[in-house]
């Protein structure tokens, strides 16, 4: 696993490939945006959590939002919800021949990951980590034991920590609001 510190914070940037700068600066902004844009989706009943995913030219394709408490089903998350509508845009359950990259405010769950997985999606690049997901939240992201790497043997290249200070501080809001956070009760 590659690490690269952040000059703007101690968030570490970490990736399941050498740390390429290029790809860094573009999943900072692109990131940066999903972290700014959860406000407008949290006033309409959806997120905290938003998800994209761009072509290999840069384009975006989908941008969705957590979805789950609005539409009563614990599967609607944003990725699944953007790699669905990509999946309905395509006309594909096989988005692998598009080289598609999905951008997340948040580290992927146990669910999303295997979504993700079976979905063909080439790369992700993640904002907050599921360790602070969990702790603002109190949302249980699932047991993900060396996912990263599982991906790299597929050829599914991640990075992650990119903008997690953005991200946390709106999940922070989100609770602060009395926004619900749906989880099962055990």
């Amino acid at each position: 696993m590659s690490f690269l510190s952040s000059n703007s914070s101690v968030t570490k940037v970490i990736s399941n490939e050498k740390i390429d700068i290029q790809k860094v600066k573009v999943a900072s902004k692109i990131i940066a945006e999903l972290q700014r844009d959860i406000p407008s989706f949290t006033q309409n009943g959806l997120g905290p959590f938003v998800a994209a995913i761009y072509d290999e030219m840069g384009n975006l394709v989908v941008k969705t939002a957590n979805s789950v408490v609005n539409e009563h089903c614990s599967n609607n998350h944003a990725e699944m919800n953007a790699i669905k509508a990509a999946e309905e845009k395509f006309g594909t359950y096989d988005l692998s021949a598009l080289n598609l990259k999905l951008y997340i405010s948040a580290e992927p769950c146990i669910m999303c990951i295997g979504g993700i997985m079976w979905s063909g999606i080439k790369e992700v690049y993640y904002g907050v980590p599921s360790k602070s997901v969990e702790r603002i939240t109190g949302f249980d992201e699932g047991f993900k034991p060396h996912w990263f790497n599982e991906f790299k043997k597929r050829g599914i290249v991640v990075y992650g920590n990119i903008e997690a200070e953005i991200g946390e501080q709106e999940l922070s809001n989100y609770i602060n609001d009395g926004k619900k956070v749906y989880k099962p009760v055990r």
